[in-house]
């Protein structure tokens, strides 16, 4: 991955920054970038109970999907309140609007049950 601008707390728990510009460039829009960062950073601080900061500094739009492979893992695995995890900085109205989709879209769909429309056979 590209330099990736991080910084992290030295105490277990604390907070690492990601600036989503220094790998994405103006325009976030590259899935597999996305991915990179959330297995490589997100994920991982996750689990150590770190706070995830995306700092969004340079960053003029986002795609749905960028966004979505940034942050759905986490909310899949560790469910809704993960969000409070998460900040969201300098975001311009058109990133926060993007990310508000792809939040409300992982909410509902966690919300909503599995219907089973495969037939048993006896």
């Amino acid at each position: 991955m590209n330099q990736t601008t991080v910084k992290r707390s030295r105490s277990r728990g604390g907070e690492i920054t990601i600036n989503i510009a220094s790998v994405a460039s103006s325009f976030a829009e590259n899935k597999d970038v996305a991915k990179d960062l959330r297995e490589q950073q997100i994920l991982p601080a996750l689990q150590q109970g770190s706070a995830v900061v995306l700092d969004y500094s340079g960053v003029d739009t986002t795609t749905q999907s960028f966004t979505h492979a940034l942050i759905s893992e986490a909310i899949r695995i560790f469910g809704s309140e993960v969000l409070d995890s998460f900040s969201f900085k300098s975001c311009n109205a058109n990133v926060k609007r993007i990310i508000g989709i792809v939040v409300e879209y992982m909410q509902g769909n966690m919300d909503s049950p599995i219907e089973d429309t495969g037939s048993a056979r006896e």
